[in-house]
C-alpha cells in the first residue's frame, strides 16, 4: 500500500474524530481549528507543519514523526510525546494547554514553551538543554533526573524540583521562582515589601 504524501496544504475546521487523517507524510501543511480529539496519528510524519487552534487531546502518537512542528493556541491534554519517533523530534508551543502530557526520556533540546499550561506534565529523564519556558504554569510538573542545563525559567511559575537530582548548571531563574527549588527543605521564604 502506497503511503500518502501531502505538501503545502491547508486544512480548515476539519473533524478528524470520525474520519482519521490519512496515514502518511505531511510537509509544510497547516491545520486551522481542526479537531483530532482521541484520534490516531501513529506512524504519521509531520514535518514543518503548523497547528493553530486545534484540539489534539488524547491523540495517539506511537512512532509519529514530529519535526519542526509549531503548535499555537492548541489543546494537547494527556499526550504521550515519549511514544513519538525520537529521531529529529522538535516542536514549539505557544499559548497551549499541555496538562497531563509526558515527555519522559525525550531529547527536546532548545524547545520553546511560551504562554502555556503544563500542569502535572512529566519531564522525568528528559533532555531539556537550552529550552525556554516563557510565562508558563508548571504546577505539579515532574522533573526527576532531568537535564536542564541552560534552561530559562525566569518568567515561568509554580515549578518545583530538587536541584540535587536534576542537572541545572547555568539554568536561569527569577528571584520569585527560587522557592520552587527549595521546597524539599520545608522552609518558609517571605518577601518583604
Amino acid at each position: 500500500m502506497q503511503e500518502t504524501y501531502i505538501q503545502d496544504e491547508t486544512f480548515d475546521r476539519k473533524d478528524f474524530t470520525h474520519h482519521q487523517l490519512a496515514k502518511g507524510e505531511y510537509e509544510n501543511c497547516t491545520f486551522n481549528n481542526c479537531n483530532f480529539y482521541s484520534s490516531d496519528l501513529s506512524a504519521c510524519k509531520l514535518i514543518d507543519c503548523t497547528f493553530n487552534g486545534c484540539n489534539l487531546s488524547l491523540v495517539k502518537l506511537n512512532r509519529t514523526t514530529l519535526q519542526e512542528v509549531k503548535f499555537k493556541d492548541c489543546k494537547l491534554l494527556g499526550l504521550r510525546f515519549d511514544s513519538c519517533n525520537g529521531f529529529g523530534l522538535s516542536f514549539s508551543f505557544d499559548n497551549c494547554q499541555l496538562n497531563h502530557s509526558s515527555f519522559f526520556k525525550t531529547k527536546i533540546k532548545k524547545t520553546v514553551f511560551k504562554n502555556s499550561q503544563l500542569l502535572e506534565t512529566d519531564f522525568t529523564e528528559c533532555d531539556l538543554t537550552g529550552a525556554i519556558f516563557y510565562n508558563c504554569d508548571l504546577n505539579g510538573a515532574t522533573f526527576e533526573r532531568t537535564l536542564m542545563e541552560k534552561v530559562d525559567f525566569r518568567t515561568s511559575f509554580n515549578y518545583s524540583f530538587d536541584p540535587e537530582t536534576n542537572r541545572i548548571k547555568r539554568a536561569r531563574f527569577s528571584i520569585y521562582g527560587i522557592a520552587g527549588l527549595l521546597r524539599k527543605y520545608n522552609i518558609d521564604i517571605e518577601q518583604h515589601t
